[in-house]
């Protein structure tokens, strides 16, 4: 075995021939770390969480109020399972606006980053498909989704959002606003009017999900 000399001398020799390459290394790694930091700083000032996906169910019932209510919330990393496609999906909620709130996504490429999202949904809802499967009694229905980044209005926090709501209930939306439990559901409203016209106009934008309990 060698001793604390050659030890010690194989160590120095190891120093000298990668001294650079370590240098290097730890530099880009305190690169990061500073960006990181202050990307993350810039997110939480301006409350932007572009890297999280939250999944909303939006319910409009005749004499009630918006109801909003989160079903999924997780990192996009963990729904589309694909760096390029979290990469996709986070630019393309940059480029929403007030006017259009839903991801601009290359046609040819949406259903694939809404069929990931209905993986998730979908895994929620499991177990009334078995119990149908099984002809137990349950409860169905049909709903809208859409990926959407909202930045109108006075909202809380910017996320990536997938909206659903009753295909029923968004095939005859109408413009009398109903009552809101909070002032800046009234941005939902106007994200559900906008979903409405682009369900006609666009379906490609939307995915259709039956979900049973």
């Amino acid at each position: 075995m060698p001793d604390l000399k050659e030890l010690i001398d194989l160590l120095r020799d190891f120093l000298h021939e990668n001294w650079l390459k370590m240098a290097t290394g730890a530099l880009l790694m305190g690169v990061g770390w500073f960006f990181g930091r202050r990307r993350a700083r810039n997110d939480w000032k301006n409350k932007e969480f572009l890297h999280r996906l939250n999944v909303s169910l939006n319910v409009i019932q005749p004499g009630q109020p918006l109801r909003i209510r989160t079903l999924i919330e997780k990192p996009c990393s963990e729904v589309f399972l694909n760096a390029v496609a979290v990469d996709a999906v986070t630019r393309a909620a940059r480029r929403t606006t007030e006017q259009m709130p839903l991801l601009p996504l290359p046609k040819e490429d949406y259903w694939h980053y809404l069929n990931a999202v209905l993986n998730e949904v979908s895994e929620q809802f499991a177990q009334g498909q078995v119990r149908r499967e099984m002809g137990l009694p349950v409860t169905c229905r049909h709903y809208v989704m859409a990926l959407t980044c909202e930045c109108a209005g006075e909202m809380r926090t910017r996320k990536i959002r997938a909206m659903l709501v009753a295909k029923e209930i968004l095939l005859k939306l109408g413009d009398k606003p109903p009552a809101f439990e909070h002032p800046t559901h009234l941005t939902r409203w106007e994200t559900l009017k906008t979903m409405a016209r682009e369900y006609a106009a666009r379906p490609w934008q939307f995915l259709e999900v039956e979900l049973c309990q």
